[in-house]
């Protein structure tokens, strides 16, 4: 029957049981009634493996771990197989980057932590974004006919916030975690105090910061020879102070570096630096834990950060545009799809620059912002066959309705059912580029997140409004987006991306691909993307979109500019007897591994 269609196939059945005995005919047709029922049944959700695939994800039956770095990914994988769960790897994970992928893995910084607790059927978030300091103030960054000084908020010691990823990381171990803080600090302290070699990526990396690494004597001595030559491919980098530090914490906890030693060496810095960040900023940061933000799309669930995130509010949005529109049938990367999600995205980044900040200081509109009837509302601005200038786009008015840059992001999913999705960062590549003397730890350059001018665009090109003005103690706004699709309320899909204001448009791209065009998650992640943030008014497209596709879109009205790579996902999907994983192709080193 090889090479007969289903329906061929069903004929042959149905006429080959006509020939049988009645006991057989009953037999038969039970076996067959669940075929189908099995059939349609799995007909309503996307196939997650197919051979016929060009590309193939990561197969696995008990676990699985995804990240940005070799190193990092082993060391989660060992934490499960050795039966702690997402949680312990996910935080196991966070600390090993720290050494391992210094650019971007931090203890210097912040982030955002998605977690699925199967036994408790509940998901939360964890919000460890950095805070400005005590001193900061409102025109901290702007000179004095009040334009903004980028150097100021980019790369001096007043451009770092608060640090979150320690306290963050800490917190979740000990509130949902297993094993001992000990424990998924080894593998840290080993790669920092035993070195480990130099990749192709490290390398360029460090080559591309050296220029501005030169501002930090601390710096250089870590990520540089002496003479200020750069490590070849294949030499060892020990990272000695960074040892100490993370040993710190692994006896002492989170003590260490919000009022111990590690905080002390901080403050010093700072204080003979210029910068803000005294030992009383370090000793109130407090990490919290907030309700994410939930929306459906086709019948699945969607959680994903809330603010200081923009993440989570405007994928769903784009997210609830989408939806009335037959996106699957249209194909993949179709001029017509292509236009209709930058179209969403141009709304949901108009009102990203009004509405968007942090919630214990201002009052956002995520109800309004997520709901569907506005979503429909926005649908109709919509022009099927024109591009729709984003000078004749203004934000829009929710509060009617209801009450690289470089970042990293990890998935992790256990055979407990948990799942964790975490992306934190230092902002830029290797943050300020700044390390606190003796600590062996980079600095973030968050502050740069915040609108020091509303209305001006920032490092990334993004314009924000008065709600993420600099105020003290305040998080500044981020579009980190870690994400769990659920499926019958367990996980399907875990997902994120680094790319600054990229990483929303690019984990979009990734539901879209998986739920309308059925793609296994290996084929989702290698998929061309394509990205509008609103302001510049340019259809951002990767190299390798199709060029009668860019044709059409111009003739729609599109501004295209092909660029490199966006985003790198690290994503896992769960199937019904097993695990699928792919790991960004986008970024060298990147690792997805399963037992």
């Amino acid at each position: 029957m090889k090479g007969l269609s289903y329906k061929t196939l069903i004929k042959k059945i149905s006429l080959n049981i006509l020939l049988l005995t009645r006991k057989h005919k009953f037999l038969i047709a039970v076996l067959l009634a669940v075929t189908i029922i099995t059939s349609n049944a799995l007909a309503q959700y996307p196939a997650i493996y197919s051979d016929k695939d060009i590309f193939h994800p990561v197969t696995s039956q008990n676990g699985m771990v995804a990240s940005q770095e070799a190193y990092a990914t082993k060391a989660g994988l060992e934490v499960l197989k050795e039966g702690g769960n997402a949680i312990d790897a996910a935080v196991t994970i966070g600390f090993t980057l720290a050494v391992t992928l210094p650019k971007a893995g931090n203890l210097g910084g912040g982030g955002f932590m998605l977690v699925h607790l199967a036994k408790e059927h509940q998901t939360l978030a964890i919000d460890y974004r950095e805070k400005a300091p005590l001193a900061a103030t409102r025109d901290m960054f702007l000179d004095a006919v009040g334009e903004v000084e980028p150097e100021k908020s980019q790369y001096s010691y007043l451009s770092v916030g608060v640090p979150g990823t320690v306290a963050g990381l800490v917190m979740a171990l000990e509130k949902y975690g297993t094993i001992s803080l000990e424990r998924a600090l080894q593998p840290a302290i080993a790669l920092a105090e035993q070195g480990f070699p130099v990749t192709e990526d490290l390398h360029q990396s460090l080559i591309e910061a050296q220029e501005r690494m030169e501002a930090s004597p601390a710096s250089m001595a870590i990520f540089f020879k002496p003479g200020g030559i750069p490590y070849e491919v294949g030499e060892i980098l020990v990272q000695k102070d960074l040892a100490q530090s993370l040993k710190l914490i692994a006896t002492e906890g989170t003590q260490a570096f919000y009022q111990g030693e590690i905080a002390q060496a901080i403050a010093a810095d700072m204080a003979a630096h210029g910068g803000l960040i005294t030992k009383e900023d370090l000793a109130s940061y407090e990490p919290v834990v907030r309700e994410p933000i939930r929306g459906t799309y086709r019948g699945y669930e969607v959680y994903s950060m809330p603010p200081p995130s923009s993440g989570g509010i405007h994928l769903v949005q784009m997210l609830n545009i989408l939806e009335a529109f037959p996106i699957g049938e249209m194909g993949h990367n179709t001029a017509q799809t292509i236009h209709l999600m930058a179209e969403s995205m141009k709304l949901a980044y108009a009102d990203r620059s009004k509405f968007l900040g942090d919630t214990d200081f201002v009052s956002v509109p995520i109800a309004g912002l997520t709901a569907k009837n506005y979503a429909n509302e926005l649908r109709s601005l919509i022009d099927l066959n024109r591009a729709t200038s984003s000078q004749e786009i203004a934000p829009g008015n929710p509060n009617q309705l209801v009450d690289s840059n470089d970042t990293t992001h990890y998935s992790v999913i256990d055979k407990y059912g948990n799942a964790v999705a975490n992306t934190y960062t230092l902002n830029f590549s290797y943050g300020s580029h700044l390390t606190a003397a003796g600590t062996g730890i980079l600095l973030n350059n968050e502050m740069d997140d915040f609108s020091a001018k509303p209305g001006v665009p920032n490092a990334v090109g993004l314009i924000g409004g008065k709600f993420n003005a600099i105020e003290p103690e305040k998080r500044m706004l981020s579009s980190m987006t870690p994400t769990i699709v659920m499926r019958e309320s367990k996980p399907y899909l875990v997902t994120g991306s680094p790319g600054g204001s990229r990483i929303i448009t690019t984990v979009l791209q990734i539901l879209l691909n998986v739920i309308d065009h059925k793609m296994n998650i290996a084929a989702a992640t290698n998929a061309v993307r394509v990205h509008h943030q609103w302001l510049p008014d340019k259809l951002r497209v990767e190299q390798g979109l199709n060029r009668d596709t860019i044709g059409l879109l111009k003739e729609k009205g599109h501004q295209i500019s092909v660029k490199n790579a966006m985003g790198s996902t690290q994503s896992i999907m769960s199937g019904e007897d097993s695990f699928q994983g792919a790991s960004d192709p986008r970024k060298i080193g990147a690792l997805t591994l399963g037992y």
